[in-house]
C-alpha cells in the first residue's frame, strides 16, 4: 500500500535543516548511549529509551487532530505493528547496545552505517532486485574498511581508551551487526506496510509494542538495583530529546527525498562520534590509519547508495517500492 514519496514542503531550506538536526541528534545520541552503558544494563538503556519516545511521539501525534484517526488505523495492524517493533526496537536496540557495551559507540556507530550495504545485500538474496558492479564494489569496501577500522582502533587504544580485546571485538560486532540487519529488514516492512500512514501517527503503536517487549524483558532478566538517579536521568534525555526527534525528522525525510537519501546523511556521524569519544577522554585521538579507514568505509557507502545513473534514480523516487532500504539509524 505505498504512496508516492510526499512533495517537499516548507521552502527549500526545510530539508538542509533537518539534515542538519538529524545527524547531531544521532551523534550526540550515540555519544550519550556509549555513556549510559558503562554504569547501567543495555538492555534498559533499549526499554528506558523506547519508552521515552513513545511518550513523546504518543504526545506529538495526539495534538494534531488529523493524525488520530491514523494512529487507531496504524494500531488496528497488529501483526505488522509487532513486526516492526520487534525488528526496529527490540532487536535493533537490543543489538546495538549490547555491542556497544562491548566495543563502544564509535565502532557500533561504524557498524550501523553499513544499514544501506546490508540492505543492498538483503535485496539481492532475497528479493531479487538488481544490483550493480558499483554497489558491489561499494558494499565490498565499506565493509572491508568497517573490519580494519574495528581492528585498528581496537589495537591503537592507549591513553585515555584502553584497547578492545579479540573476543569482546567480535562479540560485540556480532551483535552490532545482527541488530543493523533486523532494522535493514525494517526498512522493508515500514515501508509496504505503513507508507500509507504519516510516520507520526505510525510509530506511537510501533515504539509502544517496542516499549513492551523490551520492558518485559528487563523486568524478567535485567537486575535493576545500583542504577543511579542520573542513569535514570540520561536514559530518559536519550529517548525523549534525542531518539524521539531522530525518529520523527528520520521517517518524514524519508517520505521527503527518499530512503537512499536519507541514508547518506548518516555517513558522517560516525566520525562526529569518533572524535566526540575523543574531546570527551574515552577514547585515544584517531590516527591516520585510523581516518583513513572511515573514509574508505565512508566511500563504500556512498557508492552502494548513489549507484543509480540519474535516470534510474529519478525512477526510483517516484516509485517506494525501490526506495524501502533506508531508515534513520538512531
Amino acid at each position: 500500500m505505498d504512496t508516492p514519496l510526499r512533495a517537499s514542503r516548507g521552502g527549500q531550506l526545510v530539508v538542509p535543516a533537518l539534515s542538519a538536526l538529524m545527524i547531531t541528534l544521532l551523534a550526540a545520541g550515540w555519544l550519550l548511549a556509549g555513556h549510559l552503558v558503562d554504569g547501567a544494563p543495555p538492555l534498559l538503556v533499549a526499554a528506558g529509551r523506547t519508552a521515552a519516545s513513545f511518550v513523546v511521539i504518543t504526545v506529538v501525534a495526539l495534538l494534531y487532530p488529523r493524525s488520530r484517526s491514523e494512529v487507531r488505523a496504524a494500531t488496528a495492524r497488529g501483526g505488522s505493528v509487532a513486526l516492526l517493533a520487534f525488528l526496529g526496537f527490540f532487536a535493533y536496540y537490543s543489538g546495538t547496545l549490547l555491542g556497544t557495551g562491548f566495543i563502544g559507540a564509535s565502532r557500533v556507530g561504524l557498524i550501523v552505517s553499513l544499514l544501506p550495504c546490508i540492505t543492498f545485500v538483503i535485496g539481492v538474496v532475497a528479493f531479487r532486485e538488481p544490483s550493480t558492479g558499483r554497489k558491489v564494489l561499494g558494499t565490498v569496501l565499506a565493509v572491508v574498511a568497517a573490519l580494519g577500522y574495528a581492528l585498528a582502533d581496537a589495537s591503537a587504544g592507549n591513553g585515555a581508551g584502553p584497547g578492545v580485546g579479540g573476543s569482546a571485538l567480535v562479540s560485540g560486532g556480532l551483535l552490532a551487526l545482527g541488530g543493523t540487519f533486523t532494522y535493514a529488514v525494517y526498512g522493508y516492512v515500514y515501508r509496504r506496510r505503513m507508507a500509507d500512514v504519516s510516520p507520526v501517527a505510525a510509530l506511537p503503536a510501533i515504539t509502544g509494542a517496542g516499549t513492551v517487549m523490551l520492558g518485559l524483558t528487563v523486568v524478567l532478566f535485567v537486575p535493576l538495583g545500583g542504577v543511579s538517579l542520573a542513569d535514570w536521568g540520561g536514559i530518559a534525555t536519550l529517548g525523549a530529546v534525542l531518539t524521539a526527534p531522530v525518529f520523527l525528522i528520520s521517517h518524514e525525510l524519508i517520505l521527503r527525498k527518499g530512503p537512499l537519501f536519507t541514508s547518506a546523511l548518516a555517513l558522517v556521524v560516525p566520525f562526529l562520534v569518533r572524535l566526540g569519544e575523543w574531546a570527551l577522554g574515552r577514547e585515544a585521538a584517531p590516527g591516520p590509519l585510523v581516518l583513513l579507514l572511515l573514509l574508505l568505509c565512508a566511500a563504500g557507502v556512498w557508492l552502494t547508495i548513489g549507484g543509480a545513473r540519474p535516470a534510474q534514480r529519478a525512477a526510483v523516487e517516484a516509485d517506494p517500492d525501490e526506495t524501502h532500504t533506508g531508515q534513520g539509524t538512531s
